[in-house]
């Protein structure tokens, strides 16, 4: 009886980041012949979505592809393939990967939207690659805790900031009745930066999204979030000091932290004295 072919070794990637927020992909893959392609598919969709990028001899045995800004890349997770001459598609694993220009990138936001995407290694030990793509978008650039409260400070981009901006915490859940689940924070703006301190004893039990009007009330609506550096999931990540505080409702415990989409928001719990 013939034994069973065992299974392909895994085709691993290493990826390097650019300052324009492109990447470069380079697989090792000997003794490929044809044409290949390495292959981006859209994770949690109704229909399958994919972008498909040549894969060219970079050097001997290995294959590059390019992902420049420019190309579109909806947001969410997208996890990669190599398909080579020799059969179907087949799942990456990351190699070496360097991202220390996206860190330090700062985009101009003169195409009216800021595209940031980021390979990482999923639990499953394979390649996917996470994408923003936001127009406009307001950096989170530092937070800092003060008596009672926080302060935000970040940086918009693809739009400007006029004297009517403000910030909006919005409750998640219908349980806040004052305000209609809405805060309104006045904010400090210089050129494109902005700045504000949110109160956690004006908050309600629940958790808090929070948003920058940079034009006031008849402009656009911004969602405040972390994405201008390497890391693709900051919420097990970033971990910040909480605080205790007293507010209508009784004591609570309140901070901030990182959604799964790394959009900034605040949690307030219900504390005992």
């Amino acid at each position: 009886m013939t034994p069973p072919n065992p299974p392909a070794a895994p085709l691993r990637a290493d990826c390097v980041g650019d300052s324009a927020g492109g990447l470069t992909f380079d697989v090792a893959a000997r003794g490929n012949t044809g044409a290949a392609l390495l292959i981006l598919r859209r994770r949690d969709t109704d229909a399958e979505e994919t972008v498909s990028l040549p894969l060219a001899p970079a050097a001997e045995g290995l294959l590059r592809a390019a992902l420049p800004s420019s190309v579109p890349l909806p947001e969410g997770r997208w996890d990669a393939y190599a398909a080579l001459s020799d059969g179907e598609p087949r799942r990456l694993v990351p190699g070496v990967t360097d991202l220390r220009s996206l860190a330090a990138r700062t985009p101009g936001g003169l195409l009216g939207h800021v595209a940031v995407r980021i390979p990482y290694a999923t639990r499953q030990g394979n390649l996917t690659v996470r994408s923003w793509l936001r127009a406009p978008h307001a950096e989170t650039a530092e937070l800092g805790l003060v008596n009672g409260g926080l302060t935000v400070r970040g940086r918009v981009y693809g739009t400007q900031l006029t004297a009517e901006a403000h910030a909006e915490l919005r409750a998640r859940t219908a349980t806040d009745s004052e305000g209609g689940g809405v805060r309104r924070v006045d904010v400090v703006t210089e050129r494109a930066d902005f700045g504000f301190t949110v109160r956690y004893d004006a908050l309600a039990p629940g958790d808090w999204d929070l948003w920058l009007r940079p034009a006031g009330e008849s402009g656009p609506v911004v969602r405040l979030a972390r994405l201008l550096d390497d890391v693709a999931d900051k919420h097990p990540v970033l971990i910040c000091p909480r605080a205790r505080v007293l507010t209508p409702d009784g004591p609570v415990e309140a901070g901030p932290y990182y959604t799964d989409d790394n959009d900034l928001s605040l949690s307030v719990v219900p504390s005992t004295p």
